[in-house]
């Protein structure tokens, strides 16, 4: 092997992920170095219980419980133990000692990202997180430097597997939602507290760190609108069919300009996490199974897709070498770190000021007359109707006795929207809301 100079290069965490990247380092330290110019040398793990049983077959020597001390004394730290502390703590460490960092925690980047770059900044060093977006999909470095000299426009993201296996089996198989939520406990894509993923917390958490690289803005992750998948139904996914859709839950990061736009540029943001409607031809559409897919939009580039696998200890392992080989070859080059631009700060706006189409599914009496109450309390709330399609119910005797609306609308405001629902539903015609979906991508 050519006699390259060595890097000390630092693990914390050895789950899932770190246990395949402290494998992998060791089984292809050769070919990492021809392609970083520097030796990587795996000089310690560590970890909260250095017996506990894991994927890989490492040595036990490596295995330390002193973070501070292996942190100290190395180039690069990869941090993968997850959660905020002591993640936080060993990061800033990390960095006041000189290291660059490599990390796939996207909880602390959405919570203290500003925090972290501002830390590695002030040394010089570089902040490193191609895993805490989309697994094993490549998007913070097209985000960060292929698109650097575009204007992106919008992002929509399928960010988050387990939701995304979810919706497939109901929309493919007429599954409900408890069902295919158990199965996908069993197989390993869904904790035993499934919370994070079903109520939107990760891909929120996503959504904030590519909103904030794709618009050079800090977005807190209070900005970030979250909604969750429990309540989607077969009945929604039948209607979604019928109308030529499929639900997914999007991370929705856009750029708006225009009225009502109040920021001295006479630009904003809005950073949305929820379950919407995707017409079945667009390419977030197709993607099934647990996979993920990051959709740009950038004003020269144009669309461009980027789709993989967006968990998985080894698939993730491949981002973050990717990572530990760019930080290598930084120290090799030498000077100060690429830093992160926050410095358009816009604003983010609020959900109610954002536009977008909608398919509202009513439950109403079967009258005469409730068409001509509905489509008015619509008209009074500007939002204007696209199409709408009724059918009736039976009762348990067979006779009509309700009727379903299901009504998609033109562009309207959220806020517009949100208040003519309340009054639908307290209209005296309208049993039942059913839903109330957003149309995303057409």
């Amino acid at each position: 092997m050519t006699d390259y100079r060595r890097l000390r290069v630092a693990l914390l965490g050895a789950g899932a992920v770190g246990s395949q990247v402290a494998g992998l380092l060791r089984k292809h330290g050769d070919e990492l170095a021809d392609r970083a110019g520097a030796a990587l040398d795996l000089v310690g793990i560590a970890v909260r219980n250095p017996d506990a049983p894991r994927d890989v077959d490492l040595p036990r020597e490596l295995f330390t419980t002193d973070s501070e001390q292996l942190i100290v004394g190395a180039d690069i730290v990869i941090e993968l133990m997850g959660g905020i502390e002591p993640a936080r703590t060993d990061i800033l460490l990390a960095l006041n000692s000189g290291a660059d960092v490599v990390t796939a925690n996207k909880a602390l980047l959405a919570t203290h990202g500003p925090e972290i770059f501002d830390a590695a900044d002030q040394v010089g060093a570089s902040v490193y997180y191609e895993a805490a977006a989309a697994g094993a999909i490549p998007i913070i470095r097209p985000l960060r430097d292929s698109l650097a000299g575009d204007r992106v426009q919008r992002i929509m993201g399928i960010v988050n597997g387990t939701t995304n296996y979810i919706l497939d089996r109901m929309d493919r198989e007429g599954s409900n939602f408890a069902d295919v939520l158990a199965d996908a406990q069993a197989l390993g894509y869904a904790e035993a507290d499934p919370t994070a993923d079903v109520e939107g917390y990760d891909a929120a958490q996503k959504a904030a760190i590519l909103a904030s690289l794709a618009f050079h803005t800090a977005v807190p992750l209070d900005a970030v609108h979250r909604e969750g998948i429990t309540q989607i139904d077969a009945q929604m996914m039948d209607a979604a069919r019928h109308a030529g859709y499929v639900i997914k839950l999007l991370a929705v990061c856009e750029r708006l300009t225009g009225p009502g736009v109040d920021s001295p540029t006479g630009e904003a943001i809005s950073v949305r996490v929820y379950p919407a409607l995707i017409p079945r031809e667009h390419p977030l559409a197709s993607v099934h199974g647990a996979n993920n897919a990051v959709f740009v939009q950038a004003e020269a580039a144009g669309n461009l897709m980027f789709y993989g696998a967006g968990a998985g200890g080894v698939q993730t392992a491949s981002a973050v070498l990717g990572d530990v080989v760019s930080a290598a070859r930084r120290h090799i080059a030498g000077g100060v770190g690429v830093g992160e631009s926050t410095r358009a700060n816009l604003p983010v706006l609020p959900i109610g000021r954002v536009t977008t189409r909608y398919q509202i599914t009513l439950e109403v009496t079967d009258t005469p007359g409730v068409l001509a109450t509905v489509a008015g309390i619509l008209s009074d709330g500007r939002v204007s109707i696209a199409t709408i399609e009724q059918t009736v119910l039976r009762n348990a005797n067979g006779e009509p006795g309700t009727a379903r609306l299901v009504i998609g609308t033109h562009t309207a405001l959220e806020q517009d929207l949100s208040e003519t629902v309340d009054r639908l539903a307290a209209s005296g015609v309208v049993g039942r809301v059913e839903s109330v979906l957003r149309v995303e991508g057409d």
